[in-house]
């Protein structure tokens, strides 16, 4: 399974293309527009949210409610775009730096100035237009998917809010998968501790109030993945390598954690180690959890856990200083439209892109041409290993 985005931020449409998805495999236009919902969710969401109502078209690779294992083509459209067509339009203009809304002040904490001197534009709003998180919505869409398949081998994943500048939730234990989705999906900050959600929310409108950001820790919980899936023979099959990886490639996310994570290095060997158990019922089982279903850079068939840190949204209403790259004289940086705290929506994204890698590393692991043969190969593993 791979996909690729395509899309600019105030430009007509989003798009993506995702290959790899197994031929008659039930899949809906609801099920994806389900999760670009949540994702436009959340208290500190900006005024963007109120403009886009983003909604799929699935233009290929789904007919009459079942994939066809081609390509599938997915796309979002931009209802902003009828105010930016002379700014993001693909045909020329004159060169008129007020039509086309010149960027030379690069924003920090964005790529604008990276962008721009790798790729040698003197308007940097060519770099800020795809950079945006505004990508993420097909990120989004394509994790759907992914999701509509692992849901159809039991498998659930949830993505939540932990902490919000440094507001941070209690641990709430023995919570399955459906009751994490539900308890978080009616919270305005998408938090399981509904004791911390007034101070969290007080919180995010101060940071709009000053004209600021801030940012928070999202948690992503999966309940259903068999022990295996992964490897540990070399570095790139591991799959909570490749979890990381995905989870630091969503914008503005600086950090990644898996089971306790970085705490693991303040306790000792013996209160981080998960103890092996065996019944009939479940097979091989594990008495804690510390490692977030994973050892070796395989799934363990415990629930797996994994954290992300994501920064405050550089893009400030107090807008920090920069330099202009024409003048080079210092300037305040330029404002985009922005949230005051994305996080409560960076956790559905971060729950799309787990969820893509799963279905990845399944698809990988066993016979994926046909759904119906992809779900019995999972079935009769799950089975296997129970009794090994």
């Amino acid at each position: 399974m791979r996909y690729l985005t395509a899309g600019e931020s105030h430009g007509k449409q989003l798009t993506t293309i995702i290959e790899g998805i197994p031929a008659r495999m039930p899949l809906l236009k609801e099920e994806i527009n389900e999760s670009l919902l949540r994702r436009q969710q959340g208290h500190g969401r900006g005024r963007r949210m109120q403009i886009e109502k983003d909604l799929v078209d699935i233009t290929s690779g789904v007919r009459h409610g079942y994939t066809l294992g081609s390509p599938i083509a997915l796309s979002v459209t931009n209802d902003d775009f009828k105010a930016w067509v002379n700014i993001m339009g693909e045909d020329p203009i004159e060169d008129d730096e007020k039509v086309r809304r010149v960027v030379s002040r690069p924003r920090p904490g964005h790529a604008d100035l990276n962008g721009a001197l790798k790729y040698g534009h003197r308007d940097m709003r060519n770099v800020l237009e795809r950079s945006s998180a505004r990508e993420t919505t097909m990120r989004v869409a394509a994790g759907a998917v992914a999701k509509v398949l692992l849901k159809h081998l039991g498998i659930e994943v949830v993505g939540y809010v932990k902490e919000i500048a440094g507001i941070q939730a209690d641990e709430i234990d023995g919570l399955s998968a459906q009751e994490r989705f539900d308890i978080s999906d009616v919270s305005p900050v998408r938090v399981l501790d509904e004791k911390v959600e007034q101070e969290m929310m007080d919180c995010i409108d101060q940071a709009k109030k000053d004209g600021d950001s801030i940012g928070g820790v999202c948690e992503v919980y999966v309940e259903g993945m068999p022990a295996g899936i992964g490897s540990y023979v070399h570095y790139d099959r591991k799959l909570d390598a490749k979890l990381a990886a995905a989870v630091m490639s969503i914008n503005a996310f600086k950090g990644a954690e898996i089971g306790i994570g970085f705490e693991a290095a303040r306790r000792n060997g013996s209160k981080v180690h998960d103890e092996i158990l065996w019944d009939e019922d479940h097979g091989y089982y594990r008495r804690t959890n510390n490692l977030g279903g994973f050892e070796g850079g395989m799934t363990n068939g415990m629930p797996l856990v994994i954290k992300g840190v994501m920064k405050p949204i550089p893009t400030l209403y107090k807008p920090l200083q920069s330099v202009d790259i024409e003048s080079k004289e210092p300037f305040n940086a330029s404002i985009e439209r922005s949230d005051s705290c994305a996080v409560p929506a960076a956790a559905v994204v971060m729950e799309h892109v787990v969820a893509f890698e799963l279905a990845k590393a399944i698809t990988e692991q066993f016979s994926s041409d046909q759904f119906d043969t992809l779900k019995k190969a999972v079935e009769d593993y799950r089975e296997e290993i129970r009794g090994f």
